[in-house]
């Protein structure tokens, strides 16, 4: 079963806060040992040392063994602790708490304080349960040791302090530990509350209302989240319109060739004897009427082929220069019919490129049959031309312009402008697949009243 987020944050929250209490309450309990057996030490230390330097003042003529007998409480006057008086050997000769040691000997702790100067214990002995700290150091006759002295005391009230203290620190962390938890909930719940609504607006959309809007956020990230749920819906919805348009758009036109087809062949099927005039104009319209549906056709083909991917070119090397003007000649008598006056401007000097024959053709006769379109009984230029490693057609015409508002949309998929005349509304986004796929230029730039102008860059072929 999969985790919500929030409960994946407050684990990971109070992972990282209980990881962090613990070390922090570790570090202060340790520390806090520490310094309690440091001054615990430190009092035993200087004790010892009044005591050593005492015993290396008044009494160290005399032997070791004798003074033990005679002025054993010499040794203690200074300390409330365990005093025990070692000979080098580590034989115990004194213990204040007069416990008999037997052969017991501490033969290493001796060696210790002889070599480190001063030796300090902290663990348990054979003769009490409870928890000691010892230090020893030597005694000196003539600054050479004869013997050691040892204090030794209990740490269980020094521990039961500790105990306490610990206690309190435990508290403390499991109430901070409690207070984050509360925090990391508030602040998982703050985190995740705006993507529940976020969430909540995009299955509204999936249920196609379009029309509900996100708000705006204080965070930077899930604001922009919401304007681009936003947007999207705006697209969706813009899109939508746009492909209602293209399929009445589509129907209209569809249905007018049809309807005149049909209207011809009722026409001619209900002559018996039918004049050849008639005969003539009735097939002369049902073969341009079916060329155009065939074209009409072809276009929606030839979209749902880029837009799917499908579509693949046969690149090869083309003398541009030779194919601008056999699309010239080839749409000469058009212009001609239509009273346009078709300018050509193409250099005698061959231009190559790589590119599809019948792809750019197509892109240079759909750019053109709209200029012709919009520029009937005006002028229409068509230019090639080179710039140092590109190759550029422009073709112009002085028609009525693209507005502002449609210019932006214009290479779009289904996007038909105000005046548009296209059929489909999909000729110029298929011309932009086309030089996409030649990784050329297309770009448009036109103004109301002044005509527009189309600009195709290629790349030209390195001749070696």
């Amino acid at each position: 079963m999969k985790k919500s987020i929030k409960s994946r944050l407050i684990k990971n929250f109070m992972i990282i806060i209980i990881l962090t209490v613990l070390i922090i309450e570790i570090t202060l309990i340790t520390g806090v040992k520490e310094y309690f057996y440091k001054n615990v030490e430190t009092i035993i230390i200087n004790q010892l040392e009044l005591s050593t330097t005492f015993y290396e003042k008044y009494f160290s003529s005399a032997n070791l063994s004798d003074i033990v007998i005679d002025d054993v409480d010499a040794f203690w006057l200074h300390t409330n602790a365990q005093v025990q008086i070692l000979d080098i050997e580590g034989k115990v000769l004194m213990d204040s708490l007069g416990f008999d040691h037997g052969e017991a000997i501490y033969i290493d702790e001796v060696t210790k304080v002889l070599t480190q100067g001063k030796y300090t214990y902290v663990g348990n002995v054979e003769y009490t349960n409870e928890p000691v700290m010892s230090v020893s150091m030597p005694l000196l006759r003539h600054n050479s040791p004869v013997g050691v002295m040892k204090f030794t005391t209990s740490l269980e009230v020094v521990n039961e302090d500790i105990k306490q203290i610990s206690k309190v620190l435990i508290l403390i962390g499991t109430v901070v530990i409690i207070i984050s938890g509360i925090i990391s909930n508030l602040l998982a719940k703050s985190i995740v509350k705006p993507i529940l609504e976020l969430t909540t607006i995009a299955e509204k959309m999936t249920d196609a209302q379009f029309k509900v809007r996100s708000k705006e956020y204080k965070d930077k990230e899930i604001d922009k989240l919401s304007s681009t749920l936003n947007y999207m819906a705006e697209e969706v919805t813009r899109r939508e319109k746009i492909k209602d348009d293209f399929i009445s758009s589509v129907s209209h036109e569809l249905k007018t060739p049809l309807t005149s087809i049909k209207g011809w062949a009722i026409t001619l099927k209900s002559y018996d004897n039918i004049d050849e005039a008639i005969l003539k104009d009735g097939l002369d319209i049902i073969e341009t009427e079916s060329d155009r549906l065939a074209n009409m056709v072809d276009e929606l083909l030839d979209f749902s082929r880029f837009t799917s991917g499908r579509i693949s070119l046969v690149k090869e090397s083309l003398d541009l220069n030779q194919l601008c003007k056999s699309v010239a000649n080839q749409l000469m008598p058009r212009a001609i019919n239509n009273k346009i006056n078709f300018n050509i401007f193409i250099p005698d000097e061959k231009i190559f490129i790589i590119g599809d024959l019948n792809r750019i053709k197509q892109v240079l006769i759909n750019i053109l049959d709209n200029a012709f379109k919009f520029a009937e009984n005006g002028n229409v230029d068509f230019v090639l031309y080179q710039e140092e490693d590109y190759a550029f057609i422009k073709i112009s015409d002085d028609g009525p312009g693209i507005s502002n508002e449609d210019l932006p949309h214009i290479k779009e998929k289904f996007y038909r402008g105000n005046n548009s005349n296209s059929h489909s509304g999909i000729g110029l986004s298929i011309c932009d697949e086309i030089m996409k796929l030649h990784n050329g230029l297309f770009e448009i730039y036109s103004e109301e009243t002044k005509g527009t102008t189309v600009l195709l860059g290629f790349l030209k072929e390195e001749v070696v």
